[in-house]
This record gives structure tokens, sequence and C-alpha cells, in this order.
């Protein structure tokens, strides 16, 4: 006997649907388990990542509350001493000589300045021979009689006195008797930098010493700038058996704005170079512009010389500068021997709230030669008694 077994057709469609039901459910749950993992790894990652955000700037946090407010050093000296120095320092040190000028005008001597300024031209000619010769500093006298010239000058205004040596405190400090005091020495006696921040300034010209002007008492001929009177001085400090550096890049061209933060730059690399250098000269002319036959002089002998002047730095501008009561010290010490040697041959010296670079060493100074109204010729006769100063100072 055959059995025959009947097949229900609908009985295996629902079986069909079964199996693919469970199919679909399963691939739906492997994707969906899958996903989660995947997204599972991301957020591990992530955590990782922020983990390691916070770590460092956990780091960087204490490298800033450590380090760098304990020292000078890092990320927050090139903040403060470049970008600071851009943003601020520029613009106090202009404000600076704009009040200068203001008070210049408002001299009651100015009825001399406005005097007629062709003197000027023949006092250059009679210092023609000072200015293409080369100096012989043993016959330089230590000590000479001077005579102030007070055409195209100006009365000297001071706040402060220490001995035979004038000051004019521009700065936010109140002077003391210690802060006065000389009382400074430096090691290194023999190797002086001379560098120039306004390297174009320059003179009224005359007919030894006429230019090509890149703008108002400028010039980029280095041969008739300020940085010509560098050389001067250099020769003759030279001669006196000095180890002199002078650097004439320019700083204030063709950009004036800037010139401190480039000059800074500079004055840093011959540091750098040279690390036991201390005595640092920034040599400048006097910034007054307003009144161009201003031409402060002083007649030494049978010469006459351009005046000469200290400006010195300190803190009060807000950017750090230890060393400023050292350099004051230091400009305090050779005016007064200048004094003892050549009466008027130095201004006031003038102390203000900006650094101007002097945070470098404790030796450093800026030392202005001569205004627009001097000849190149004056000013160079001048070099020759300041070299003669400094070696008084630095046995």
């Amino acid at each position: 006997m055959i059995n025959l077994a009947v097949i229900n057709i609908k009985d295996i469609l629902k079986i069909i649907k079964k199996i693919f039901l469970i199919a679909l459910i399963s691939v739906i749950l492997i994707t969906i388990f899958k996903k989660f993992k995947f997204n599972s790894e991301i957020l591990k990652e992530k955590n990782r990542f922020n983990s390691k955000i916070i770590d460092n700037n956990i780091l960087l946090s204490n490298y800033y509350n450590t380090n760098i407010i304990k020292s000078e050093s890092g990320l927050k000296k090139i903040l403060v001493s470049e970008l600071a120095l851009f943003s601020s320092e520029e613009e106090l040190m202009e404000k600076e000589n704009q009040e200068e000028v203001l008070e210049f005008e408002n001299n009651s001597n100015n009825e001399n300045v406005e005097k007629n300024s062709s003197s000027n031209e023949s006092r250059g000619k009679e210092n023609t021979e000072i200015d293409n010769a080369s100096e012989d500093m043993t016959q330089v006298q230590p000590i000479a009689k001077t005579k102030l010239i007070k055409e195209n000058n100006k009365t000297d205004t001071y706040t402060n006195t220490y001995k035979n040596v004038k000051i004019k405190n521009e700065s936010s400090y109140n002077l003391t008797e210690e802060m006065l005091l000389p009382n400074v020495d430096l090691q290194n006696k023999r190797d002086i930098v001379i560098y120039h921040t306004h390297t174009c300034e320059s003179y009224t010209p005359t007919e030894s010493n006429n230019y090509v002007a890149s703008g108002n008492f400028r010039t980029i001929d280095l041969n008739y700038s300020v940085a010509r009177v560098g050389t001067e001085l250099t020769n003759n400090l030279s001669s006196l058996g000095f180890n002199v550096i002078h650097n004439t890049s320019y700083h204030d061209y063709p950009a004036y704005t800037g010139s401190y933060t480039r000059s800074l730059e500079t004055i840093n690399g011959i540091l750098s170079q040279n690390p036991n250098s201390e005595f640092v000269i920034d040599l400048h002319r006097d910034a007054i512009g307003s009144m161009s036959n201003y031409a402060p002089c002083v007649q030494i002998g049978d010469e006459v010389g351009a005046q000469i002047m200290f400006v010195i730095g300190t803190n009060g501008g807000g950017l750090e500068h230890s060393n400023w009561i050292q350099n004051f010290k230091l400009a305090v010490k050779i005016q007064e021997k200048a004094n003892e040697m050549y009466p008027d041959l130095f201004k006031p010296i003038i102390l203000r709230n900006s650094r101007y670079n002097q945070h470098v060493t404790k030796g450093a100074c800026i030392i202005e030669v001569g205004a627009t109204g001097n000849t190149l010729e004056q000013c160079n006769v001048s070099m020759k008694y300041l070299a003669k100063v400094i070696e008084e100072v630095m046995k």
C-alpha cells in the first residue's frame, strides 16, 4: 500500500515568511550592534583626545603659573619684549618726545632760538679739519676751559641734583639719595658696543658735509648721519685702547615705527656673540624737530662742539627693566666726571618711563649728540672729549 503526503502550499509560505522575518531581524540587530560598537570606539577615542588636550592645557597652565611667572624666559618674554614693546613702548616714547617739543616751544628762552642760524654754518667751517683728519687723542687735554654758547640754545630745566650733576626726572619715580649715588662699576671696562636705533638722524648740512636728505633732517647716507658721529666716537675710543663694536644697521628705514623693536633684535644678537660686554651706547641726535635751528653748543678751548645728553629709561612704562638703577647710576658717574673735565659738555640727564631697550645690560644708555641745528663737525668735536671722559671713568 502506498502512502501519499499532501503538502499544503499555505503552510510552506508561512514557514518562508518566518525564516525571512527572523533573518531580517538578525541583520538589523547585527547592524545596530556594529554601529553601537563603532560609536563606542569613536567616543573612547574622542575621550582620549579630550583628555590629552586637558592634560596639555594643565601642563601649559602650570608652565605659565610656575616657570614663566618666576622667570623672564619662554613665551612670556617674547610677548613682553616684542609685542608689548611694538604696541605700547613706541607710543609712549613718541608721547614723551612730543612733550619735550611742547616744553621747548614754550620755553622763555625761545627768542634766542629764533635768531639767525647762519652762525651754525660758520662754526662748521671752522671745524672742518677736525672732521676730516684722524684725531691724535694724546693731544686732547684731560681738562679744558669751556663756555656755554647760549645762541640757538635753550635754558636747561632740572628737578634733582647730585653734586655737579643735574637730572630732569620725567619718570614716575621719586629719586632718593641712594638712587642718585653713583656707586656702580662695570666688570668689563674695555669692551664697548655702539649702535643706533635711529640710524638716519642727521644734522644741518655745511659746505664740507652736504648730503642728500631722505626726510626732515634724515639721510640714509651713513657718512652724514648720526652713524658718522658713532664712527668718530669709535675711532677715538679705539685709539685709547677700548675694544669697540659699532653697528650701523638701519632700524628706522624704510619704516620709522618699530625702530626700537628692530634695534632690540640687533643688540640682542650682538650681546649673544659678546656676552661679557656691559657698556652699550645707543647713539642718537636730540629728537626735538619742531625748531630746526636748535643747536646746543659748548666752546671747549678754541673749538665748538655740540652738547650731549643722557636719556635713561626705567620700568615706569610697565615693561620689566631690572637694570635701570645701575644704568642711571653709571650715567650720573660719567656725567660727574665730564662736568669736572669739560663743564657744560653735557646737558641734564633725562630720566623717563620708557625703557629704550636698556634692559639688555646694567651699563646701557642713550646718548644724544647735538640737535637738528648742529653740524656734523660740531658733533664730531664732542666725540673726542666724550671719549676722554669715558677713559677716565673706566680706569
